[in-house]
């Protein structure tokens, strides 16, 4: 709580207490639109998950692990 009190009395230092209610708005906006973005790219997390799954790879045949040259 002391942290928070120290916060507020700085504020009111450095913009005054005109600018302070315009700066807690515009902080508003500001977290307001991003938990919007964070809804936004959460709702579109399921419907990629929702997708056609990939077809199956075709089998590959194992390489030797060593090639001999020809004599």
């Amino acid at each position: 709580m002391g942290g928070f009190i120290l916060i507020v009395i700085a504020a009111l230092l450095l913009f005054g207490p005109n600018k302070l209610p315009d700066l807690g708005r515009a902080v508003g906006r500001t977290f307001r639109e991003f938990k919007e973005a964070t809804r936004d790219i959460v709702d579109d997390e399921p419907s990629v998950k929702k997708t056609e799954p990939l077809p199956p790879r075709p089998e590959q045949k194992p390489q030797a692990a060593e090639r001999r040259l020809p004599e």
